[in-house]
């Protein structure tokens, strides 16, 4: 399964913890056709699979999860506010 570092794990948590989302809301990843695409979601689809490390809850559509069953997922915040999401290899 997807790891997260403790950076993602941080930056995952501030992303969804702000009064714009509702309690239980995760940065949800699914297939797209230029690959992943990754976006804030309000709660998991039915189908997805749902990793929670502390406050952060990752919402994982069943076609990304099999891809990133053995990634570990980094990210970072650069100085314009932008956050930056990095894979490699577990």
């Amino acid at each position: 399964m997807l790891m997260l570092t403790e950076n993602a794990t941080k930056v995952i948590g501030a992303l969804v913890d702000n009064p714009g989302m509702p309690p239980g809301a995760g940065l949800r990843i699914a297939t797209a056709e230029e690959g992943l695409s990754v976006s804030a979601a309000d709660a998991p689809e039915e189908t997805d699979q749902v990793l929670e490390e502390e406050s952060a809850r990752v919402f994982l559509e069943a076609s990304a999860a099999a891809t990133l069953a053995d990634q570990i997922l980094d990210a970072e915040v650069d100085e314009a506010g932008r956050v930056q999401f990095l894979l490699t290899p577990q």
